[in-house]
């Protein structure tokens, strides 16, 4: 029981700290992930043979990663004997769970806005074990590392309500809680400051904002934040509203969002362009404002 405590306590002080981090959306590039990879180890070869990873010593042996081929997919081996695969593997750490040793490895697509899986490599009874953790089509979460296990907070997006997870080599990978988004208590229209967003999304981050945007976009509500994910600051319309533009990590131009927040009239406004091509927007577009509706429609190239 006491494990378990401290391990929700754990998970939750974790996530407290990383969901400004996760919501935080700077501009990438548009470009899809496998080609980015591809395209990033080209580079990365011709600038410089030095640029590969050195062999790991590892439990008696050696992790190795490797590029069989030109722009190919690095590979993680150990002694030989392949492990994971993809275009981004870096080798980030070992770290001493009770009494077992543990390599910790990212493995990714690259590119756009998505960060790594967590590739666990440790030793049982002689032979190498792996696990992967990734929690969604979009990478694992951050780990945090204690002496008797790993954990791992979700991203969350408003809306979103994920598991956190643990994993140690004698219980593996367990569920040690969910974790939901939440905004900063008592905040209102007056404290939004869109001068500290560093994309629109962290607007959500105030009580009131959350509040008007749930009750537009329901269940919506995190399919909307996706696609505001690869973007950058705000702008302001003539009346003093501010909005972005953003897009779903690795579908920019296939799927398109765009919100907008006007602390005076303390109203929302969204629309989304998703995987249908068919524009859907809260409230309907009609009932915007003519300078939104028509910052939304030079968004749009209309």
């Amino acid at each position: 029981m006491t494990r378990s405590l401290l391990a929700a306590s754990a998970a939750i002080l974790l996530a407290t700290i990383s969901v400004n981090a996760q919501t935080t959306a700077p501009a990438t590039s548009d470009q899809p992930a496998a080609d980015q990879g591809a395209a990033d180890q080209g580079s990365d070869q011709a600038a410089s043979e030095d640029d590969k990873q050195a062999p790991i010593p590892f439990e008696g042996g050696q992790l190795t990663i490797t590029q069989p081929e030109q722009d190919g997919e690095k590979v993680l081996a150990y002694d030989g004997k392949q492990l994971a695969s993809n275009y981004d593997v870096f080798f980030d750490k070992i770290v001493k769970i009770g009494d077992v040793n543990v390599a910790l490895v990212d493995v990714g697509d690259g590119g756009n806005q998505c960060g790594p899986a967590k590739v666990i490599v440790w030793k049982k009874d002689g032979e190498i074990e792996t696990t992967t953790v990734e929690q969604d089509e979009c990478g694992a979460p951050p780990a945090a590392v204690s002496d008797s296990a790993i954990y791992f907070v979700p991203y969350l997006l408003p809306g979103d309500t994920k598991p956190a997870l643990q994993w140690s080599p004698t219980e593996g990978l367990t569920t040690s809680g969910n974790l939901t988004y939440t905004p900063e208590p008592g905040t209102d229209w007056k404290d939004v400051d869109p001068s500290k967003y560093d994309n629109i999304i962290d607007a959500f981050h105030n009580e009131a904002v959350y509040k008007a945007g749930q009750a537009l976009l329901g269940n919506d509500m995190p399919d909307m934040a996706t696609s505001l994910l690869v973007g950058g600051g705000t702008e302001k319309t003539a009346s003093g509203a501010f909005y972005a533009t953003g897009c779903v990590p690795h579908d920019c131009g296939g799927n398109d969002g765009f919100m907008a927040v006007d602390p005076a009239k303390q109203k929302v406004y969204f629309a989304r362009r998703g995987d249908n091509g068919e524009p859907q927007a809260w409230p309907p577009v009609k009932d915007w404002p003519a300078d939104i509706k028509k910052a939304y429609e030079d968004a749009q190239g209309n």
